[in-house]
């Protein structure tokens, strides 16, 4: 299952933070795969698993299953009216 991680407003209370904790939360400013965290941190996924786990516990992340592609239906809406269109010259 895939899964997207977003950190909360919470600033405060992170200096008892690991620096895995810390480096993960860096990368959490804007909406980001878990997939994506353990690539770039360099540490196995189980490890960002049980990581994101507890920034979750402690209010410093939000995880979320992925929006659906939206962007796909928008993209076939949009080439059918243009192939609806050449087909009407």
């Amino acid at each position: 299952m895939i899964s997207t991680v977003v950190a909360s407003r919470r600033e405060t209370g992170i200096t008892h933070l690991l620096p895995e904790h810390r480096a993960i939360l860096r990368l959490c400013r804007s909406p980001v795969s878990v997939a994506e965290i353990a690539a770039r941190v360099d540490l196995p996924i189980t490890v960002v698993k049980v990581l994101l786990g507890d920034l979750v516990t402690q209010g410093f992340v939000l995880a979320r299953a992925p929006m659906p592609p939206r962007a796909a239906t928008s993209e076939m809406t949009l080439l059918q009216a243009v192939l609806d269109g050449i087909r009407r010259l």
